[in-house]
């Protein structure tokens, strides 16, 4: 009976340990399972770190060989630029160089345009010195127009109403303008012969062409043959009524057209000469 006894307090003491310990356990178990469950959810949020990272990872390697590549690309500007700023800089040496010589032969332009000029106030001072001492007419003008000097002389003065022969007088004018020429011999000379609008002809004029060209004609061989003014210096040239200086309607003003200009000009081959220069 006592045998008996102890066992069943045995197996009750038993029981009631397992029971505990089954209690204990579930209770384990649920704690791990929920550790567990954080773990997961930890691992999952590493993961998705994780592949946060390598996505930042990937795009940092991608942006640095993108840095690198603008790197090399910048190195090779600067390259070019260098190779560019060295040919640049020589360009612009050569071009100061030029401009240095071209400031040069401007220079000796405008010297020589200086002289010119300088010599045409003389040409000009001479022949109206000249032209006042003995005969003061006011049909003869003398101006400095542009690069050359003229005189106008009316050609009442100089032939007769439609002739090409010289009268006495323009002899005299003619002489005084050939003292002048002389002393400038590096310069040329033009006789520019005009007439008005009113038409002409006769057996020995044929049109107002005719008559302009043969009165500057006339006075070219006048100043060759009787007062020694080179031949190669002299040119004639007729303009008949196509450059008036005032319209022609009225006697006043058609005989103002009617006149004569001797210009006074330098030679075009000293000009082309001075252009040949080589500037240093």
């Amino acid at each position: 009976m006592k045998k008996v006894l102890l066992f069943l307090s045995a197996a009750v003491l038993l029981a009631s340990c397992s029971s505990k310990e089954l209690e204990a356990l579930k209770a384990k178990h649920e704690q791990t399972k929920e550790e567990l469950v954080t773990v997961k959810n930890n691992l999952t949020k590493c993961l998705v770190e994780k592949e946060k990272y390598q996505d930042r990872s990937t795009n940092l390697e991608n942006r640095v060989a993108e840095l690198k590549k603008d790197k090399q690309n910048s190195i090779q500007q600067v390259e070019n630029l260098t190779v560019l700023t060295k040919g640049a800089n020589d360009n612009i040496k050569e071009t100061l160089t030029q401009l240095s010589k071209k400031d040069k032969y401007i220079n000796k332009i405008r010297a020589a345009a200086s002289k010119k000029d300088s010599l045409n106030l003389v040409v000009a001072f001479h022949l109206k010195k000249e032209l006042q001492e003995g005969i003061d007419d006011e049909d003869i003008e003398v101006n400095v127009e542009k690069t050359v000097v003229f005189i106008s002389i009316s050609d009442k003065l100089l032939f007769k109403s439609g002739s090409y022969t010289i009268t006495d007088k323009a002899s005299k004018v003619l002489k005084k303008v050939a003292t002048v020429v002389n002393a400038q011999p590096e310069m040329d000379v033009m006789i520019e012969g005009h007439t008005d609008d009113t038409p002409m002809s006769t057996a020995a004029v044929k049109d107002n062409w005719d008559l302009s060209v043969k009165r500057s004609t006339a006075i070219v061989r006048e100043l060759q043959s009787k007062y020694s003014v080179a031949p190669e210096r002299l040119i004639a040239a007729g303009r008949s009524s196509f450059l008036p200086l005032v319209p022609n309607d009225s006697p006043a003003n058609k005989a103002k057209n009617r006149r004569t200009k001797i210009i006074i000009l330098p030679r075009l081959n000293q000009f082309f000469d001075l252009l040949d220069q080589k500037v240093e």
